[in-house]
């Protein structure tokens, strides 16, 4: 911590104290719902609403302001899981291993929707509900990882050895991520080739493309307030022989 200022450090392992997290996290939340309410209105009206029919799809492309931004953050999550596997391995922080857990089942429900919504679009356009596609194969994957997190999480009664588990798992199967990314590049697959995050220029006009990145960023908010509320329930029951806890629990009876 030498290499950050006094106020940076202080910040961070203030933030890290079970007690002045549940209290952060209690007064954001409902900043990151209204923000998340608006930006979802505003991207499921701009998609469903707004934006024109696709040329080849018609109106069935629709699909994507769902079945995009849950793919995406299937993704992201799995690997902020293994950066606070990393974290809770190295410097045992006991926050890190919260907010791993307590990301698995939204990450699993992320993927699920990912995997459900292409299948309902892939049947129009390939004309089978699923196929062993590199693309589909590796985010299945991804949810047994998810599911495997979860499972062991469970399994184990100790906590702190059960997150140390969790935390391996989580860093092994962090190699399925750029599988998934690069998938369509790296074998001949079925899965259409990047569209928006091509580095010249998206495949995608600017009226189905802003309500696109409106939905991403309301799936994003959504995960900050789920995973905050997971948080606050994982810590109730890790710490409930804290003082705390007891006072929190006092003051609101």
């Amino acid at each position: 911590m030498a290499f950050f200022p006094a106020s940076w450090t202080r910040f961070f392992h203030q933030t890290a104290s079970p007690p002045y997290f549940y209290a952060l996290a209690s007064k954001l939340s409902p900043w990151l719902g209204g923000i998340c309410l608006a930006l979802l209105a505003a991207g499921l009206y701009g998609g469903l609403y707004l934006a024109p029919p696709d040329y080849q799809q018609g109106d069935s492309y629709r699909i994507i302001y769902v079945h995009v931004p849950a793919a995406w953050m299937s993704l992201f999550v799995y690997v902020l899981m293994a950066v606070m596997g990393g974290i809770a391995l190295i410097w045992r922080m006991k926050l890190a291993e919260v907010m791993l857990i307590s990301s698995a089942p939204i990450g699993a429900g992320f993927t699920f929707i990912a995997l459900v919504t292409g299948s309902l679009w892939g049947k129009p356009m390939w004309g089978a509900w699923w196929v062993w596609d590199a693309r589909l194969t590796s985010e299945l994957i991804l949810l047994f990882l998810y599911l495997g997190v979860i499972s062991l999480y469970g399994a184990i009664e100790d906590k702190r050895n059960a997150a140390r588990a969790v935390s391996i798992l989580a860093l092994v199967g962090v190699v399925n991520i750029p599988i998934i990314h690069y998938s369509v590049e790296w074998w001949n697959t079925l899965h259409q080739g990047p569209t928006v995050t091509k580095l010249d220029k998206p495949s995608i006009h600017i009226s189905m493309l802003t309500p696109l990145l409106l939905m991403a960023l309301a799936f994003k908010f959504y995960y900050a307030l789920a995973v905050l509320q997971n948080a606050k329930l994982e810590l109730l029951r890790r710490e409930s022989g804290a003082q705390w806890v007891k006072n929190l629990l006092g003051a609101k009876t």
